[in-house]
């Protein structure tokens, strides 16, 4: 156990990096706060390998006077599509088509590449969702009108569906496509990891980064980890739709913001996994797989820490050998379960990793082991 510098509300933690545009960033929101990444983007941003079906639906965009709604989902894709626009020469007609249409934002960022091509956006919903999107357009007379809608990555079927239902001509306009990660390696060695506990937490910004990383996984491992002890916080409800539909709860912030999202994941990390003990050496903080005592990080090894973690969950009270080889030994490399010996030899190693608090983990003869804490 080595001490660390002065702790952040994440010291102790190991967070899962899924995301591939902007986890340079995320990373850096994450280890400011004191966390350990580990990063292993699921999906990769590529552009179209062939553009003729951007180049179709911009011409159908301009066709017959044009749109009457335009829908920009990502300010990126915006950006993107006028790019290449302009390279076709079409970027004047097409800004022009859209600046006599009903232009709708899903959000600021898709709103702030809009203004900077000369166009205002007529909605905007405070959510920053596409569903809220959908039910602003699903308000209006869409029969025979024609919208044009610029994906994110993969296409919209529910969402133009909806619209077609009601009688509307949809135009998607494909910037970009989800493509298989770099490294698929390290997504599947982080989905082993997830299984075995070794994450804390799990922040995703897309839902086909959720789905890549349960497919690169052995499903019902991971997603029973994700039910219980790994903590998945999503951008957003939508991006939290594969989850939910496999049944995992998840958590997200009212505004769909890296900065809030790691906001949201501090908050609960904290709350649900940060455990105090009063001990008769004072105050220690177990957080994640670290120790928390005189303003200094205390970092254990994975096992004993969860052996710890195991016993503040009931401070004071004897677990014994079965027990804890239940709550600890968890994920497919504990099964079978290994005999009893492993407990022993695991505390072991927790009281020396503990150093000069290692006689906080007692011996209760015959019956298990305890934390010498205050009531």
């Amino acid at each position: 156990m080595t001490a660390g510098t002065t702790p952040g509300p994440l010291t102790g933690f190991t967070v899962g990096v899924t995301a591939d545009r902007r986890r340079d960033e995320l990373t850096a929101l994450l280890q400011r706060r004191g966390a350990s990444v580990v990063t292993a983007p699921a999906l990769r941003i590529v552009p179209l390998a062939d553009d003729r079906l951007l180049y179709r639906a911009t011409e159908a965009c301009l066709a017959d006077g044009g749109p009457d709604f335009v829908v920009a989902t990502t300010g990126v894709g915006w950006r993107g599509w006028m790019s290449a626009a302009e390279d076709w020469g079409l970027g004047t007609a097409l800004a022009s088509a859209c600046r006599k249409a009903v232009v709708i934002s899903r959000g600021p960022k898709a709103a702030g590449a809009l203004r900077a091509c000369g166009l205002r956006e007529s909605h905007a919903p405070d959510s920053e969702a596409l569903d809220d999107v959908l039910t602003w357009l699903l308000q209006h007379d869409l029969q025979g009108k024609r919208v044009v809608v610029q994906e994110h990555g993969a296409p919209l079927e529910e969402f133009s569906a909806a619209l077609r239902a009601r009688g509307a001509s949809v135009v998607a306009a494909p910037v970009y496509r989800w493509g298989p990660p770099e490294d698929p390696e390290a997504l599947r060695r982080l989905a082993e990891q997830t299984a075995r506990r070794e994450i804390h937490a799990l922040p995703f910004t897309s839902a086909p980064a959720i789905e890549a990383f349960l497919a690169a996984s052995e499903r019902a491992d991971v997603l029973d980890a994700l039910r219980g002890d790994v903590l998945p916080v999503c951008i957003g409800s939508i991006c939290a739709r594969p989850l939910l539909a496999a049944g995992v709860p998840c958590v997200w912030p009212e505004r769909g913001r890296l900065g809030a999202l790691v906001r949201t994941l501090v908050r609960e990390l904290t709350g649900r996994f940060r455990r105090e003990l009063a001990t008769p050496d004072g105050n220690l903080v177990l957080q994640g797989s670290a120790v928390l005592a005189g303003g200094t990080a205390l970092q254990l090894p994975p096992l004993p820490a969860a052996v710890l973690r195991a016993l503040a969950e009931r401070p004071g009270a004897v677990l014994s050998r079965a027990d804890l080889l239940r709550r600890v030994w968890t994920g497919p490399q504990a099964r079978p379960l290994p005999d009893e010996h492993a407990v022993e030899a695991a505390v072991a190693r927790l009281r020396t990793a503990l150093g000069p608090h290692g006689d906080l983990v007692r011996t209760v003869t015959k019956r298990g082991y305890r934390l010498a804490v205050a009531p």
